[in-house]
């Protein structure tokens, strides 16, 4: 009988769903790095989530595991080298929490356009800044996607439909409607990454592109930490030259440094910990699709 360790916290359904099909599941979502070192030769697949690192000296005794599952977009957090070296399949849920990050992204460009965060902030002190609030419409603007997957076309889509004009860079893709990274940084008001973080796109936006930007300019990042230089970033803002920032990821998860924290602590950035795909709605397809992939690997 097939047995599934959970690292990571996943839709309850899918767990019940696993167990009516005869695997053997425990959830362990809070087990340490040695822990599971200890144990994960016990088991035919582990699934985990962000939190769960799976690194080369994790898989140096891999015993039974034959399949680990990564419920999320990417796998930037598996050493997917070191698993298939071993004969270990690397999978992942890429469609479930899509429209979750798509609208996530949107939702913080409305948060930077009218200073939600601030007015929020301020109202909650007492205070009545109503004559300092004048803010803009999405509308008539145009959206900057740099990563044009499901995710970068699903916000392409709700962006049209305000009425944004939308221009795109995928280095992927070849399609004749992109532009050049250099095209969309000098015209997009709203810069958003829908990207991997890799080698190649480490620190992709740092201090040469941020200034490529326009004066008054806003950037987000609910792709991945490390495809901005946040360093740059900071300068960029406190400068004047960006008007803002909304992130959901970062170079540390949870941030520990000093020079993140006063990132996060500019008036002019929206920060939110990794909640991309944290909806009831994208929760349950990447239970759905982790179910699938269990029973289609480990069916004997």
């Amino acid at each position: 009988m097939a047995r599934v360790l959970i690292c990571d916290s996943v839709d309850a359904q899918a767990v019940d769903a696993m167990r009516a099909a005869g695997v053997v599941v425990d959830v362990r979502d809070t087990i340490t790095a040695d822990e599971l070192a200890q144990v994960i030769g016990e088991y035919d697949a582990i699934v985990v989530r962000s939190r769960t690192k799976v690194r080369a000296p994790l898989l140096e005794n891999p015993g039974n595991l034959k399949v680990i599952i990564r419920g999320g977009v990417g796998v930037d957090n598996i050493d997917v080298a070191a698993a298939e070296s071993k004969g270990i399949k690397v999978l992942n849920t890429p469609a479930a929490s899509s429209n979750a990050v798509a609208e996530l992204t949107l939702a913080m460009m409305f948060a930077l356009a009218r200073s939600l965060a601030w007015a929020d902030a301020t109202m909650k002190a007492g205070k009545w800044e109503k004559k300092k609030l004048e803010g803009f419409e999405l509308a008539g603007k145009t959206l900057g996607i740099i990563g044009y997957g499901r995710i970068g076309r699903m916000l392409a889509e709700k962006a049209r439909a305000l009425g944004m004009t939308v221009v795109a860079y995928d280095p992927y893709i070849q399609d004749a409607a992109l532009v050049s990274l250099d095209e969309l940084l000098a015209v997009a008001d709203y810069v958003s990454l829908h990207i991997p973080h890799t080698p190649e796109t480490h620190h992709l936006i740092g201090a040469a592109q941020l200034a490529q930007m326009k004066k008054g300019a806003y950037l987000i990042n609910a792709a991945r930490g490390g495809t901005v230089d946040e360093d740059a970033l900071y300068e960029a803002l406190v400068s004047g030259h960006l008007a803002g920032a909304a992130l959901d990821v970062f170079s540390e998860e949870p941030p520990q440094s000093e020079a993140l924290h006063k990132l996060i602590a500019l008036p002019q950035v929206v920060a939110t910990p990794h909640i991309g795909a944290a909806t009831v709605e994208a929760q349950e397809r990447i239970g759905g699709e982790i179910v699938k992939l269990v029973q289609e690997y480990l069916s004997a």
